[in-house]
């Protein structure tokens, strides 16, 4: 029998080799004919009695990343449509749908037969699962092979099986954290763990999986032999009287209650632990179900792993266009953010020249980039020879003309128009025809900057945030004239360096600053009302805020924001800011010379380590402060999500982002918009428009004008409708018409 996304091998030893290798695909992935190809191997393994055993493993560089998108689109699809007929019928199908990888995985671990799995790279959720499955376990040291279940990332949990194994391998904290938080663990972590077996060389790997074969690997998982005991005992130990009470109330600090599926994670363990395994997977199945119904999962699930996805794959590059030849990029600037920008381009195997005005000035970016590697090879991330050829890729230069063969150049100079269009002249003198200038500029409008250009329809914004290396998200602006080629090679860099592209129009801030100054500028006004500083920064947090707006500025800059205001003045006159604003922020700076954590003084002092960061006391003097009491914390958590939804929907009606996808990826990645709403827009669609527009309209009426929703948002909820259904980003609408 042959299959199209396996090969099968037996040896002289009755060992049958099952390679995963799906055609057209750089990585395998779960679909529901993978699933029905591994029951047919599994029914010819068992039927076969020249077949001894089994060993798993993949045909490709990684085991498996997972479920597929098409796969999780068709289980929500499935659950949309047959809710419309009968809901009681469609929890039933979803309950069974939510199964079917269950009860496979659990069919394999009781063939009768010994299945072992090879796991030769990164391997994650559902296959993690699978391998977890199998009687015995052996991973290659390779520092590519990453094991995890990292499914509370985006909503739901590991539904198959994975709560019952884990937590019946490992000892019960390290399970819960390692499923709560979706860490993934290196070969030996896991091993350490009991979540495998062997760790070996990777030219090793199939021989030492067939070998635990030969040498009798017992076809039975523990739980299934009788006098099995769960490690440290279960949950009626003094030790697990300790735990469980720490882990409920650890998990409720960090995520504040905003995430279902993590606590669905503790529910299943604590209770699956209590009875036998088969009731176990039951009960995961059971709240797997429930978690999947959620908003909060169906959310995450469309922005952090559908949207996320198609926008990493070129979901807005224009069509027509050829794939670009990267072969070499001029960074014009050394400062961090350009020696960061170089950074990552040849991490990414792309030349770069990091240009400034002298040697030394360019010198000092590539030693930025050689403490980078210095401090990867010393984590095991890179080798020696792998980060000499990363910094070999760099060459810092004072001249121009080394720019006369680039493809792409990206300047990443200060934020002034005279500097840039100085850069701008100069970069063009020796630019060759076709070749693409991006600017990073951060604040400076595109197509403004586009007008020192002689060729604008080359010139596009290429936004990066910091620090580059980190941080996943890049804009890509559009100036008006800016052509579909620029577009193309913009995402085609993006996509080399492993980032994940927004593109927006042209606006002052772009997409994500301007949210990111609607979520500081409230916080300004909670201080200006008295709102103690502390009480502002546990609202965000509990809102599901990475960070609290206030530390935010510090990060950014007090300073920078008072140029901010400043700048917006001159431009826009003086009633485009709140005086208070500039008020506060100028007393900050002048007068307390508190720029934030880079002169280590802002809204929080940074005292010398080990010393953590604390609110600066005499931030409380600065206006009469409320009782704590009298402030209302779900209202500041409102505040905060709403003022940062209500500016993506302005950006939206504007015309500056046109794929709701794009705001809500945006501003999760951008600025950690509270991931469990899915995003901005996710957060107004998920409440309801017209739930969205009357919690506005009673905040504008409490505290001020700014929060008085838009005409558009009046007129979706006048009409029922979404982002999702009016900007509809698959053309589904149009479909139906």
């Amino acid at each position: 029998m042959t299959y199209k996304n396996f090969t099968i091998e037996t040896d002289a030893d009755g060992i049958a080799l099952v390679t995963w290798d799906m055609p057209d695909k750089s990585m395998n992935v779960f679909t529901v004919e993978v699933m029905d190809e591994i029951e047919k191997i599994l029914d010819q393994t068992v039927a076969d009695d020249g077949i001894k055993g089994v060993v798993f493993t993949s045909g490709k560089s990684s085991f498996s990343g997972g479920a597929d998108l098409t796969m999780i689109k068709g289980m929500f699809s499935m659950l949309e449509e047959e809710k419309a007929k009968d809901p009681t019928a469609a929890v039933q199908k979803l309950f069974d749908a939510a199964g079917r990888m269950t009860w496979l995985w659990r069919k394999i671990e009781t063939n009768g037969k010994p299945w072992v799995s090879a796991i030769n790279g990164t391997c994650m959720g559902g296959a993690t699962e699978l391998s977890l499955a199998c009687h015995g376990r052996v991973a290659s040291n390779a520092k590519s092979v990453k094991i995890g279940l990292p499914e509370v990332k985006v909503g739901i949990f590991p539904g198959a099986g994975g709560t019952q194994r884990v937590a019946r391998l490992a000892n019960t904290q390290d399970a819960l954290q390692m499923m709560t938080t979706g860490q993934t663990l290196s070969a030996a972590r896991a091993k350490a763990m009991n979540l495998v077996h062997q760790v070996v060389e990777p030219g090793e790997l199939i021989n030492a999986a067939k070998q635990m074969i030969k040498d009798g690997l017992k076809p039975v998982a523990p739980w299934d032999e009788k006098g099995f005991k769960v490690p440290g005992g279960g949950i009626w130990t003094p030790a697990a009287a300790q735990l469980w009470p720490a882990a409920s109330a650890i998990l409720r600090r960090e995520t504040a209650g905003n995430y279902p599926a993590a606590l669905a994670i503790l529910k299943s363990v604590y209770e699956g632990l209590q009875v036998p395994f088969d009731t176990g997977l039951r009960i995961e199945q059971r709240y797997f179900t429930e978690i999947v119904q959620t908003t909060e999962a169906y959310s995450m699930i469309r922005s952090l792993f559908v949207s996320m996805q198609e926008l990493n794959k070129g979901a807005r590059r224009p069509a027509g266009q050829p794939k670009s030849e990267i072969k070499k990029v001029g960074v014009v600037g050394a400062g961090f953010m350009g020696a960061s920008i170089a950074y990552v381009t040849a991490a990414a195997g792309i030349n770069v020249v990091l240009i400034d005005r002298d040697m030394e000035a360019a010198g000092k970016g590539k030693t930025h980039s050689e403490g980078l590697v210095a401090g990867a090879v010393g984590k095991g991330k890179l080798t020696k020879d792998e980060g000499e050829k990363l910094l070999s890729m760099i060459t810092p230069s004072d001249d121009y003309g080394t720019l006369a063969d680039a493809d792409l150049v990206i300047e990443a100079v200060f934020e002034d128009r005279d500097v840039k269009k100085a850069v701008i002249e100069k970069v063009e003198a020796v630019l060759p025809e076709g070749a693409i200038f991006a600017s990073n500029t951060s604040t400076l409008p595109i197509t403004g900057l586009a007008g020192n250009s002689k060729r604008p329809v080359d010139f596009i914004g290429i936004h990066f945030f910091s620090p580059v290396e980190k941080m996943m998200l890049t804009e890509v602006i559009l100036g008006k004239e800016t052509g579909d080629k620029a577009l193309a090679v913009a995402l085609d860099y993006v996509a080399a360096i492993k980032k994940t592209p927004i593109v927006v129009n042209d606006t002052r801030g772009f997409f994500v600053n301007r949210c990111v100054l609607r979520y500081m500028s409230e916080s300004y006004n909670m201080l200006i009302e008295g709102v103690p500083p502390v009480m502002i920064e546990n609202a965000a947090k509990f809102a599901g805020m990475p960070v609290g707006p206030l530390a935010l500025n510090d990060e950014v800059a007090i300073d920078l924001s008072y140029k901010i205001l400043k700048a917006t003045v001159a431009d826009l006159g003086e009633k485009a800011i709140d005086p208070r604003h500039m008020e506060l922020v100028s007393r900050m700076v002048e007068k307390e010379e508190r720029f934030g954590r880079k002169n280590g003084k802002g809204f929080y002092d940074y005292p010398a380590k080990p010393a953590k960061k604390h609110i600066w006391p005499g931030l409380k003097d600065l206006y009469p402060q409320l009782k704590p009491d009298d402030v209302n914390v779900k209202t500041l958590q409102e505040r905060f999500l709403a003022t940062i939804a209500l500016e993506a929907a302005r950006t939206v009606e504007e015309g500056i982002v046109t794929d709701p996808r794009e705001a809500d990826v945006g501003s999760i990645l951008g600025f950690g918009f509270a991931p469990y709403t899915g995003g901005a827009l996710s957060y107004i669609d998920g409440m309801g428009v017209k739930t969205f527009v009357e919690l506005c309209e009673r905040l504008a009426k409490d505290y001020g004008p700014h929060f008085t929703p838009t005409p558009l948002l009046k007129d979706m909820a006048a009409k029922g409708e979404t982002f999702y259904g009016r900007f509809d980003p698959y053309g589904e609408a149009a479909k139906a018409a």
